[in-house]
């Protein structure tokens, strides 16, 4: 995993930015108007982001629609995938801590 995908996910705008655009390409300006930037602030995040290879921009006309790219996501998804086996069993071990503390307030015996 790259951590240049960790740090333009670090700034909530360019989360943001992504949010959106999992619905479907957007220009910058539509996504400066939804966010309720200015046109200069979202060109600069979409630059970090397309920098970091997590979107992409296509020219259609005199236009410029920005989109994901699944392959990042995917690749984060996969690295996340080695610790939810991890994190899944750590909760079950409090799960299960926590009913034997109910059980035990129930019946103080």
């Amino acid at each position: 995993m790259d951590i240049t995908t960790f740090s333009a996910l670090a700034e909530p705008n360019r989360v943001r930015i992504v949010e959106l655009l999992l619905d479907g390409p957007l220009t910058v300006g539509d996504i400066a108007e939804r966010l309720g930037l200015r046109q200069p602030q979202a060109s600069k995040h979409l630059r970090v982001l397309l920098e970091a290879g997590l979107v992409e921009v296509q020219a259609v006309a005199n236009r410029r629609n920005y989109m994901l790219r699944l392959e990042p996501f995917q690749e984060l998804d996969a690295w996340l995938e080695t610790y939810r086996g991890v994190w899944d069993e750590r909760l079950d071990v409090l799960e299960n801590y926590l009913q034997k503390l109910r059980s035990k307030e129930i019946n103080p015996n």
